[in-house]
């Protein structure tokens, strides 16, 4: 089995970067079997289609993972849980029209929903997204920080987590057909910015705990 593990940024897979004994040269490793290249295609929608575009252009994979950390917008969640993503929305994507906004979907240019797709006979994976809770997700380039925003991105979308990079890395893989799951650990409440009330170390060991289970349940 061939695995594709995507973050934005190395710190966030560090953990399993070091479980693995991951090589910088190499960028992959085997284990259980399996094989797992990982891809750190830097922050935001952008860097993250281009990135993964190349790759998946050049290669197919039987399952890709997007990791990392996830601000939350419901207090249903705690900081370090770990989340699946089963929806996630380019939430910027559309058009301004006075103080309303309509989205691509309105507008006719497409969607702004995209969405996961796995084998879910794999027992492995079955049982990963089991012991974790599903979500709503929206991909955005600026992080919420006003409550103002804020407000508007829950009347309009009611999403439970945001990230910079879910919806793209969705996309990308709908595109190329490649099975894919988004997993996130929660880092933050979104609320009016102050850095001082994340737990980005809290998350960032939930979600590498996970993706290490995960890949050592596939020993025989």
């Amino acid at each position: 089995m061939n695995v594709l593990l995507v973050a934005a940024t190395k710190a966030e897979l560090k953990n399993v970067i070091s479980f693995f004994h991951f090589k910088e040269e190499s960028s992959s490793f085997t284990t259980e079997g399996i094989d797992v290249e990982i891809l750190i295609t830097g922050v935001g929608m952008v860097a993250t289609a281009f990135a993964l575009g190349q790759k998946l252009a050049a290669k197919k994979y039987d399952l890709a993972i997007n990791a990392g950390i996830a601000g939350t917008f419901t207090r249903n969640l705690n900081m370090g849980d770990v989340v699946w993503v089963k929806q996630d929305i380019f939430a910027e994507l559309g058009a301004e029209y006075d103080s309303q906004f309509l989205t691509i979907d309105e507008l006719g240019l497409g969607q702004a929903a995209t969405l996961p797709h796995f084998n879910n006979q794999n027992k492995q994976i079955s049982n990963l997204l089991k012991s974790l809770k599903p979500v709503n997700g929206v991909s955005v380039n600026k992080v919420s920080g006003n409550f103002k925003n804020i407000q508007k991105i829950i009347h309009r979308l009611n999403p439970d987590i945001e990230t910079m990079e879910g919806a793209a890395f969705y996309y990308a893989c709908q595109q190329s057909q490649t099975p894919c799951v988004q997993l996130r650990g929660i880092s933050n409440f979104i609320e009016k910015r102050n850095t001082d009330n994340w737990d980005v170390r809290k998350a960032v060991s939930s979600v590498n705990a996970t993706l290490i289970r995960f890949f050592k349940s596939f020993a025989k």
